[in-house]
């Protein structure tokens, strides 16, 4: 199934202050997920952002919400971001059919997350080089879920050229940018 910007939404899932320090290879799922982000943006793309019980976890950390336009965060207590009341309204508002995924952690919000998606006849796209664990072994664990699931797996680079589709597009120079 081909990816197309229509009926496309990026979600970005509690990169906060006192997880993303815990995650494996941080400084890489932060890079990587900076250049999500910015091309998802650059496609015209709206981005939802979840922060997960921010009281003690703190708030989505200054590198990503730095480079969101009109930063604004969604509270959730659940684990799945398809619990929470105000998520599932922005995401209806949106009508949104496939979810760019980013975030933390894989195996417990990203995974949950994808699973309600695809139960309520979403299509969840986990950009596997953009989300993290505290163990690689959680990372694979999560990718296995994904796998057995029938949740579609990808990387940024590949996402945000199925996104741009052509070298013609106004954008594809940007991108082409972006993941060098």
């Amino acid at each position: 199934m081909r990816i197309n910007r229509e009926n496309t939404v990026g979600l970005v899932i509690d990169m906060q202050e006192r997880l993303v320090p815990a995650m494996e290879g941080q400084e890489e799922l932060l890079h990587n997920c900076q250049i999500l982000i910015n091309g998802l943006q650059e496609l015209g793309l709206p981005l939802l952002v979840t922060q997960q019980y921010s009281k003690g976890l703190g708030e989505t950390i200054e590198p990503i919400r730095s480079i969101i336009k009109d930063f604004k965060t969604i509270e959730k207590k659940d684990f799945s971001c398809c619990d929470d009341a105000n998520f599932a309204a922005e995401l209806e508002k949106l009508h949104a059919t496939n979810i760019i995924i980013c975030g933390i952690e894989s195996h417990v919000c990203v995974l949950q997350t994808a699973l309600d998606l695809k139960e309520a006849g979403l299509n969840p796209v986990i950009v596997m080089d953009c989300v993290s664990s505290r163990s690689f072994d959680n990372i694979d664990l999560a990718a296995e879920r994904f796998r057995f699931e029938g949740i579609m797996m990808t990387s940024y680079e590949s996402i945000l050229f199925e996104l741009t589709r052509t070298a013609s597009a106004p954008e594809f120079k940007a991108i082409s940018n972006l993941v060098k």
